[in-house]
């Protein structure tokens, strides 16, 4: 006990973080194992299904305007619990889905409310609070959450949609969702930012130390949402990561498909998500570590881009199950920059303090972009009967993102 009360509480927040996360996006990116179920199922096309997925991301990004703001002034607690209920509702709802209607309302509607409670605009501005020296490197374990979900509900999901059908497999997520969702955010997430309970940031004991570490008077407790929507940092951060998620859910609900569509197998075309978890594991670690040691994260975060676009070269060619793999690893490790790169360049640009709001506001942004990706693949799959031309424009998608956000500046414009 002596021992777990010298560890910055700090430390178990980003534990609680982490969870929470698992459990999140590892039950919404197991999504690309149920499409071809649902589609043999009830004879629906992909860009019917397809429009789910995309719904469930606007929905995501319309909640997060709100829930950001609403996080500057209380404790995350609630915010996660609530999303935790709903999103179990949800999920256990969609294992007895009949028609388009009421599949987009209950995974589309109710669990993207409930995810966005639950996702990145609620735990990643939560555990930037608490930090400000180690802030990278607390923001890549935490981000690492996502991945490690990924690696271990997308197999096991995989399993039970193979052996006892697609509704089996929503029931389990959702089983799992109200567990871990209600109990960690309950009993680790309760807490606002380290000044309200007479502590420093990173744990440190010195406050002539944190200044030294990052000057932060100068930086607004509150910002009008006008400044935001002004300031052009907030455009090339939203426009840019929009286009990645873009990209990465495209992927994400349609790479299983293209690898039955290859004769891949089942259980090796749905643990290539988990590959693709298992690398951005590792680069959500690296690109946060990274962040810290260089002078700008956002020269971090453009190699990131790069190699996700390495990576959707070789999907282009990934006919068997190696060269599967082999793309996830590449594509994986890139996308593993996206959910620390995000929250670090945001604490960056305008401070720890007003974190919620801005996330929040750049979450929509960049939700609605990636809303765009599942069903744009989806119709332009019906309508040409092949993903190459989805792969190849989230190519070109991407390496613009890549320069482009090398164009962003620390000091806000001149007014």
């Amino acid at each position: 006990m002596g021992r777990t009360r010298d560890i910055y509480w700090g430390w178990f927040v980003v534990a609680g973080a982490f969870l929470v996360l698992s459990v999140n996006y590892g039950a919404r990116y197991c999504f690309g194992i149920f499409v071809k179920p649902l589609a043999a199922d009830y004879q629906w096309s992909r860009s019917v299904i397809s429009l789910g997925a995309s719904l469930n991301m606007l929905v995501y990004s319309l909640c997060a305007i709100y829930l950001g703001r609403l996080l500057d002034k209380m404790a995350p607690r609630w915010i996660i619990t609530g999303g935790a209920l709903l999103a179990t509702l949800s999920l256990i709802l969609t294992s007895f889905v009949k028609t388009p209607m009421q599949f987009y309302l209950v995974y589309g509607l109710l669990l993207g409310a409930g995810s966005a409670c639950m996702g990145v605009v609620v735990t990643n501005p939560s555990v930037s609070k608490w930090f400000i020296r180690k802030r990278g490197l607390a923001i890549g374990v935490t981000t690492m959450g996502i991945s490690f979900g990924t690696i271990l509900l997308t197999p096991a999901a995989g399993f039970l949609v193979k052996d006892y059908g697609w509704q089996s497999g929503f029931l389990f997520l959702g089983a799992v969702t109200f567990v871990v969702g209600v109990s960690l955010s309950q009993l680790l997430l309760g807490k606002t930012h380290p000044e309200a309970y007479g502590m420093l940031p990173d744990g440190e004991k010195d406050p002539t130390l944190v200044v030294k570490i990052q000057p932060e008077s100068h930086q607004p407790t509150t910002l009008p949402v006008s400044r935001i929507l002004t300031d052009r940092r907030f455009w090339i951060l939203g426009g840019c990561f929009s286009m990645a998620v873009m990209a990465l859910m495209s992927v994400f609900v349609h790479q299983v498909a293209y690898a039955l569509d290859n004769q891949i197998e089942k259980v090796a075309a749905a643990s290539s998500l988990g590959a693709i978890g298992l690398a951005s594991f590792c680069g959500q670690f690296f690109f946060g570590w990274l962040s810290d040691r260089i002078k700008d994260a956002k020269y971090a975060a453009c190699l990131g881009l790069i190699i996700m676009a390495v990576g959707m070269l070789i999907l282009l060619e990934a006919t068997t199950a190696k060269r599967l793999y082999f793309y996830a690893i590449i594509f994986g490790f890139g996308y593993g920059s996206l959910a620390p790169m995000m929250p670090i360049l945001t604490a960056d640009r305008f401070g720890r303090h007003v974190m919620g709001s801005v996330y929040g506001l750049l979450t929509f942004l960049i939700g609605t972009g990636g809303a765009v990706g599942p069903i744009l693949g989806g119709i332009i799959f019906d309508a040409l009967g092949s993903y190459t031309r989805v792969w190849q424009l989230n190519i070109v998608v991407l390496t613009v993102a890549a320069f482009v956000i090398l164009t962003l500046k620390k000091d806000p414009p001149a007014s």
